[in-house]
């Protein structure tokens, strides 16, 4: 008899960072309605207390810290404040969503693009990551973690060359944090989204500039935000407990194509 593995989250708390806008905002969505507790972060409280309400009133438990990813010491604090919002309970689930990507030609990227894009999107998941890691380890509990890459970490286009070089960093920083923290029963995988459509670029899209880029996707179509709902449960879940050190790609065969 073969028994159908659960991709639900029941009992679970999961902290998303970048949770205010974009992906962050649809995966608190996401594991909020597959049973975990959410703890939303990002710089902006006004923002995530709107999704607090909302998931409050469609039943959920949700509570929002102010974190500023690149900054140590507002990282340490956001989960003093999360854990004594969840009443000394430990995160034991992290999606490091945070990132910023610019938008310079390599020849124009000043220092300070290149330290905000490397401090947000890299930097900014080693010290949340850490943070939550040391906690788990002194509970003795085990945990989930998955960054969320690009593959724009695997593959490379232009204009975003910082962007880049943080994706494939996280993804090869991904592999080395698994190896160590596997023996804590610690797991980390990485979620690398093709070209996903959101509120943010959906009218790009519709350019010719956007229709060309779509060409370049062997499936001819943007990806959704649900695409990326199964492989995010996946990695989070008890369901992916021998997954570690892996990347699960989401992007209609783009990394396949050479153009």
């Amino acid at each position: 008899m073969v028994n159908l593995p659960s991709l639900g989250l029941d009992g679970q708390i999961v902290m998303v960072t970048g949770a205010s806008s974009g992906l962050g905002l649809y995966f608190a969505h996401l594991l909020a309605a597959a049973g975990a507790e959410v703890v939303l972060a990002a710089r902006s409280l006004d923002k995530l207390q709107q999704t607090v309400d909302e998931l409050h009133n469609a039943g959920h438990r949700a509570y929002a810290v102010a974190m500023d990813v690149s900054n140590k010491a507002s990282v340490q604090h956001a989960f003093v404040e999360a854990e004594q919002l969840l009443g000394g309970r430990a995160i034991q689930l992290l999606v490091n969503n945070a990132g910023w990507c610019g938008r310079s030609f390599f020849l124009h990227v000043e220092e300070e693009e290149w330290d905000t894009v490397i401090d947000t999107s890299l930097k900014g998941s080693y010290l949340v990551a850490q943070e939550m890691s040391r906690r788990l380890v002194a509970a003795k509990q085990a945990g989930s973690i998955v960054n969320i890459a690009s593959i724009l970490g695997q593959r490379v286009t232009s204009a975003v060359s910082p962007y880049c070089a943080a994706k494939a960093g996280l993804i090869h920083f991904s592999q080395a944090m698994a190896l160590e923290l596997a023996r804590y029963q610690i797991r980390v995988n990485v979620l690398a989204p093709g070209y996903i459509e959101t509120d943010m670029n959906r009218d790009f899209w519709l350019t010719d500039a956007g229709q060309q880029m779509l060409k370049r996707i062997p499936q001819r179509r943007l990806g959704q935000t649900d695409d990326l709902a199964a492989p995010l449960l996946l990695l989070l879940s008890d369901a992916g407990r021998y997954l570690t050190g892996s990347t699960i790609t989401v992007d209609g065969g783009h990394i396949c194509n050479s153009i």
